[in-house]
């Protein structure tokens, strides 16, 4: 199959049994699909056809990935919806403020998935979305630590250690139990980024 389409001129990408062929219009693409179809005949293949379908790229999902217009007119990729969506339900997970585990622990089992989805999700060109889940799951992450040190004294002198103003280590330690509100903010320039690169915790962007 990868030789006929070859053979043809047709741009396509291929992992396993799936595949996405290329064409300038729709026309050429029923025409690409019944060739398709013979050459799985002849190998004695049958092609789903409850998944298979001409429609226009901007339209597709490749493996993970889709495509979006940029400004001037150049097309980029970007990790599909449903994917972007199982990726932030896992740092959920990981990230729940129950279960017992250090703040350490937490961040050694996200820093593992984090890494590996980078390293195939690196092909998407959209750095922004990067940046808002970067700021996203620190969001998440100094939630956890301020739930872990619990009392409003202890939030206030470990935020006075880190170098936190004392009327913003007064302000979060008086509502102690407001993890989420708490974990923005002011308490960004105390639980910044360098404070999460000495955890360990990969950036996405």
């Amino acid at each position: 199959m990868d030789r006929e389409l070859e053979r043809r001129g047709h741009h396509f990408v291929r992992y396993a049994d799936d595949v996405t062929v290329y064409v300038r219009s729709r026309k050429a693409g029923v025409r690409v699909m019944d060739v398709l179809r013979g050459l799985f005949g002849r190998l004695k293949l049958s092609l789903n056809e409850a998944k298979s379908a001409v429609r226009s790229a901007f339209g597709c999902v490749v493996l993970g990935f889709t495509f979006w217009m940029a400004p001037g007119g150049v097309v980029k990729r970007r990790v599909a919806s449903a994917s972007l969506g199982r990726f932030k339900q896992r740092v959920r997970d990981l990230t729940r403020r129950s279960g017992g585990r250090s703040l350490l622990a937490v961040v050694d089992r996200l820093r593992i998935y984090l890494l590996g989805w980078k390293g195939y999700d690196r092909l998407a060109q959209t750095p922004t979305v990067w940046r808002k889940l970067d700021g996203w799951i620190r969001h998440r992450v100094r939630a956890i630590q301020l739930k872990q040190w619990k009392r409003g004294p202890t939030i206030h002198r470990a935020l006075l250690a880190l170098g936190a103003r004392p009327d913003v280590a007064r302000r979060v330690a008086a509502n102690s139990r407001r993890w989420w509100r708490n974990s923005a903010m002011a308490l960004n320039d105390v639980l910044s980024v360098a404070w999460m690169d000495k955890l360990g915790l990969p950036r996405l962007a």
